[in-house]
């Protein structure tokens, strides 16, 4: 096996909480060295519950495997450390607002008067120009201004008691992966001709293009009852004999697909039932449907033999499972989709693996989670500083460091 994909590359970490740390942690785990430069005032991410000793696991997750150095931008000896980083790096990422770390000298257009050939990418909620440029933006209220929550409430309806924002924070991680994309593609560009490049990556527009139904809803034509795209959101949940529940993807009031169910359930009188002649007759006519659906799967008592049936008819199911059950099924187990981190505290916490295989790279093993400023020493060791003179920036309070909640630092 040779070498990591991205071994050798060097990427200076401006990032904060999750879209920017999840781009850089895909760059270090497929084999970057990640430098994050984190402020005094430390990550947020640090508050996120829980904590294993001192360390949080949120952290944890989005940094492992960065090293961390921690210093103060204010003073002029930390921006002169922090040009020496940028000087002989090839990647630098940062999720600040627009403008904050040109403030400080850091960016694109200082940055490459030192270092032509940097690939520099900015990742923020609505661009780096425009009318919205200044807005904070965290993934619920990008959620809000795109679409998702709005596509939300009208599919649930009346189900919900109250309003309800979505579990998980997609325009992060979805823009930290199209960050990725971006690096790799200035990466790309740069082999070619040489030159680096100014990458700019938005929350609100990564959300229009992750919504597969968007061209529908922009282009306002009238399905009338037929689901938008493949109804991925109303694919119904069943519960087998045993009391476990199932999914099946996508929804049979869906023309296409209800063809595909009466075909998973060898039902072609219902082809010609009048109950289920169109999407509107189907949707109308919902709860006899599914309970023609239901009562086909109760005779089933080998899942094995289910997943058969319908993948026949070109559909699939499947089980509703926590994590923790997933993270214990042959599936993971076989893809080795849970590695063990050291949690800095003598033990070790489950986090999710690579997403990734290889034929010819080796990926890094896990890495470690680092307490704030805990590589200053060796990271400006390397750009020349002497004991003497890293120990006078920390007694000067130019260089930071701390392993506490209680946020005193060492």
């Amino acid at each position: 096996m040779s070498a990591a994909p991205l071994e050798g590359l060097r990427v200076v970490d401006f990032t904060r909480v999750l879209s920017g740390p999840s781009c850089t942690k895909t760059l270090r785990d497929l084999g970057a060295e990640v430098t994050k430069i984190e402020p005094p005032a430390g990550d947020l991410g640090r508050a996120g519950v829980p904590h294993v000793g001192t360390m949080s696991m949120y952290y944890a997750q989005q940094n492992a495997g960065k090293r961390n150095i921690s210093l103060d931008l204010n003073w002029p000896e930390a921006r002169e450390i922090v040009g020496d980083m940028c000087r002989s790096a090839d990647v630098i990422v940062e999720n600040f607002r627009p403008g904050t770390l040109a403030r400080f000298g850091f960016g694109y257009d200082d940055v490459v008067k030192i270092n032509p050939k940097i690939v520099y990418v900015s990742i923020s909620g609505y661009g780096q120009t425009g009318p919205w440029r200044n807005r904070p933006a965290f993934a619920p209220t990008v959620h809000a201004e795109t679409g998702l929550t709005d596509i939300l409430q009208k599919h649930y309806e009346g189900a919900m008691v109250e309003p309800r924002n979505d579990a998980c924070s997609h325009a992060d991680v979805y823009t930290g992966l199209q960050g990725v994309i971006a690096v790799l593609a200035a990466l790309r560009h740069r082999e070619r001709t040489g030159e680096g490049q100014y990458v700019d990556v938005c929350m609100a527009a990564t959300m229009l293009s992750v919504n597969e139904r968007a061209g529908a809803l922009l282009t306002g034509l009238d399905v009338k009852d037929e689901p938008y795209a493949l109804s991925a959101n109303e694919s119904p949940l069943f519960e087998l004999p045993d009391g476990r529940k199932l999914t099946i993807a996508s929804s049979p009031v869906a023309s296409p697909m209800f063809l595909k169910y009466c075909s998973m359930m060898r039902r072609t009188d219902l082809f010609t039932d009048p109950r289920f002649a169109s999407a509107t007759q189907r949707k109308a006519n919902l709860e006899s449907l599914m309970a023609e659906v239901k009562a086909w799967i109760l005779t089933f008592t080998d899942l094995d033999l289910l997943q058969a049936q319908v993948s026949e008819a070109g559909l699939a199911i499947g089980i509703v499972r926590s994590t923790q059950d997933l993270a214990e099924s042959e599936w993971a187990k076989d893809w080795g989709a849970i590695v063990n981190v050291d949690d800095r505290d003598g033990g070790t916490v489950r986090m999710p693996g690579p997403p990734w295989r290889f034929g010819s790279s080796e990926l890094p093993a896990p890495g470690v989670p680092y307490f704030q400023g805990e590589s200053n020493s060796a990271v400006l060791g390397e750009l020349g500083l002497t004991e003497e003179r890293i120990e006078a920036l920390r007694t000067q309070g130019v260089l930071r460091s701390r392993r506490s909640l209680s946020g005193a630092f060492d």
